[in-house]
């Protein structure tokens, strides 16, 4: 039975600069019980479409369609007020930020609560009682549920979004990119949670997102989207095990696993299509590696593929089996580059020794009259690692782990509360005492978000080129130096981009801006603080690259700061996996991913997703949020959380020792692998998770 169909919608708004045509034709089926990916790059329509089935599009919004009928009857012949009663009660929306969706100013049981009877005659104390209900359905303490929003993390908050969603037991979830922008154990939890609830209520779930990892893993059929249509459609399994699109192809072989250190990433190059015209030719033509001259005069109709769920809007589909062997070739994509890891040279640029950033809590003034001791969070808490020249250190952890107040500490925009900072042969000391601006012309760092980092109203020219200014460095050839490192960074023709403003420019051009703002002052050091986050898995790629073709040809050091670990394993020459400001373990990147010996790194590891929905992956899903950073417990910090503990984790704290021979190190008692650690006794492990969750 069919729960939802769309059929030919179309999605046009209108701008000073002419109607964009954001969704051009798509048609697609949801049956009962089925769970739908829609997929693709940002700009490919995929929110648009799913915003225009409920209603949420803004006013400059135009919407055509045959049809959008939700079980029998169609969603654009209703008033607002026919497709209110619809909404929620049957259909719930589970929207992108959490940050945003909830009312600051509300507990989070008085929203649910205004949810609830919002569509049910009910009273407060019954709808109280279903908040209970939802929270312990995804997996919150029902005891918090009269807390503000600001008092739960981002993982958990999203997880009041989805309660929210879930409270009257709609039929069809739709979740628009519900775990972007979350670390890999969070979005483990938050998928897990989704899944587990729908076999609860029984619902169907479209699932918007850029992530092929997450489709693999939830969905059983996906639609995917470029330029406002759709270029392929199916079953998961036989879309991303068999594609026949090449924009298809090109995703997955973009898509990056933890498994896969010693190949060179693909992705596709170019930027998504100007829409401010309906496509007339393929959508996909001008990044493709397959396309021909039939691709430029028209789009594909569909391709239907005999015997199988799936079909493929592509004139060349006859030919797939030989453009899918093609495909995994970086070459095919035009990218030369030789983005293998290197091992460094033996020079070391960068050293700290015990580094410590603790931040200070504020006090009541009674508790300043009894002269009690002032508590503090140690962000950073006794970190000691070494980066050589032409080496990339990656750095993993949970979000809250201390990882980007590592990097702001090591570049001094934190001061160190403690510990050693050798750069260059100087210690940080000697910087302070008139060198910084030395300091700052050779330690460049590369902030997480292009659009605060970016001053809207300079254009490139003068964004690349203040740097040059600033410290006087090349001023006679500045123009020209800063061209040449638009280049570098993949920017090309750099002529093209000089007089562009950065909201003329897409993410991942805005984050190459920013990349050669920091390098070019030609730096000893770059400090990349999850510089990839907001970018689609193609961009990502790209600027992977990029930060590897740098360290192979130069003698720059480089820290890249992330919790997407799949990232990490196709940049990093080592790991450094941080957990409440301290390393639990540390090597060689292909030692740590093949053989973890901490049962955290297992766990990170274990939560990154598999973009083979043939592959049964095992989750690890780790008891609870990680403590209090003020009320530490006072043995191994992880053992609350920790599925392996024993006794003597509880009662002291483990340092950080090599365990193998090659000089991987854990800060674990018990560093054996995997396979030993199920040899753990099992009454006692379970005495442990008792405890745990208690």
């Amino acid at each position: 039975m069919s729960l939802l169909e769309v059929e030919d919608l179309k999605v046009t708004y209108g701008t000073d600069d002419g109607r964009v045509h954001a969704v051009n034709g798509v048609s697609f089926t949801i049956e009962d019980g089925i769970n739908y990916g829609l997929a693709g790059e940002s700009g490919s329509g995929k929110s648009t479409a799913a915003e225009a089935i409920i209603g949420l599009l803004p006013d400059n919004a135009q919407v055509d369609a045959t049809a959008v009928r939700f079980d029998g009857v169609d969603l654009l012949e209703l008033s607002a007020n026919e497709r209110q009663d619809i909404l929620w009660e049957r259909i719930a929306y589970i929207p992108q930020s959490a940050m945003d969706s909830l009312d600051p100013a509300m507990t989070c049981s008085a929203q649910i609560r205004q949810a609830i009877q919002k569509h049910r005659l009910v009273s407060k104390s019954n709808a109280r009682s279903r908040a209970h209900e939802l929270f312990e359905m995804v997996g919150l303490d029902p005891g918090r549920i009269d807390d503000y929003p600001h008092e739960f993390s981002g993982g958990m908050r999203q997880r009041v979004t989805i309660a929210m969603a879930l409270a009257l037991d709609p039929d069809l979830i739709i979740a628009d990119e519900p775990t972007t922008g979350l670390d890999v154990i969070v979005q483990d939890k938050i998928v897990d949670t989704i899944l587990d609830i729908q076999a609860q209520i029984d619902s169907s779930l479209l699932l918007i997102t850029h992530d092929i990892g997450v489709i693999a893993e939830t969905c059983d059929e996906l639609s995917l989207l470029y330029g406002g249509k759709v270029m392929e459609q199916g079953s998961v399994d036989n879309m991303l095990i068999n594609p026949v699109n090449p924009y298809t192809m090109g995703l997955k072989n973009s898509f990056p696993t933890v498994d896969e250190t010693d190949e060179t990433p693909v992705s596709i190059p170019g930027s998504p299509p100007d829409l401010t015209e309906e496509p007339a030719s393929c959508v996909f033509v001008d990044r493709c590696a397959f396309a021909t001259e039939e691709c430029e005069n028209s789009h594909p109709a569909f391709v239907e593929l005999p015997n199988r769920n799936q079909r493929s809007a592509c004139h060349h589909a006859k030919k797939a089996a030989q453009m899918r062997h093609e495909a995994t070739d970086p070459g095919t994509w035009g990218i030369t580059t030789d983005s293998t890891a290197q091992s460094g040279t033996d020079e070391v640029v960068l050293e700290t020794d015990g580094l410590e950033k603790y931040y200070t809590q504020s006090q009541s003034l009674a508790a300043k009259l009894r002269g009690q001791e002032q508590n503090h969070i140690r962000a950073v808490d006794g970190v000691s690692i070494e980066v050589r020249r032409s080496e990339v250190l990656g750095v993993a952890g949970e979000s809250g782990c201390g990882k980007s107040t590592l990097g702001e500490t090591i570049a001094l925009l934190e001061e160190p509360t403690g510990g050693e900072i050798v750069f260059d042969g100087m210690s940080f000391e000697e910087y302070h005492d008139g060198n910084m601006k030395e300091f700052r012309r050779k330690m460049q760092f590369v902030f997480q978000d292009p659009y605060d980092s970016l001053n809207p109203r300079q254009k490139v020219r003068d964004l690349v080129g203040e740097p040059l200014v600033i410290h006087d460095y090349r001023t006679e050839k500045r123009e020209q130096t800063v061209i040449n490192t638009l280049e570098q960074v993949g920017l090309t023709p750099g002529t093209a981009f000089l007089d562009a403003y950065p909201h003329e420019l897409s993410g991942g051009q805005r984050q190459r801006v920013a990349i050669a703002r920091a390098l070019v002052l030609d730096p000893d050091f770059l400090i990349c603080d999850e510089p990839a986050s907001m970018l689609d898995v193609s961009l990502k790629v790209n600027l992977l690259n990029l930060l590897r073709n740098l360290a192979n040809e130069t003698d720059i050091g480089i820290i890249y700061i992330s919790h997407d670990l799949a990232s990490l394993t196709q940049v990093s020459d080592r790991l450094a996996i941080m957990y409440l400001g301290r390393i639990v373990e540390m090597g060689e990147t292909a030692s740590v991913v093949a053989d973890p010996k901490h049962p955290y790194t297992n766990s990170l590891l274990a939560a990154s997703p598999e973009k083979d929905p043939s592959v049964d992956r095992n989750r690890i899903l780790l008891d609870g949020e990680p403590p209090d950073p003020v009320a530490l417990p006072s043995g191994c910090k992880f053992e609350p959380r920790c599925p392996k503990a024993r006794e003597q984790c509880h009662q002291s704290e483990p340092t950080l020792e090599e365990a193998t021979e090659e000089g991987q190190a854990a800060a674990c008692y018990f560093p054996e692998d995997e396979a030993q650690y199920s040899s753990v006794d099992d009454e006692a492990s379970a005495e442990h998770g008792e405890s745990a969750s208690d």
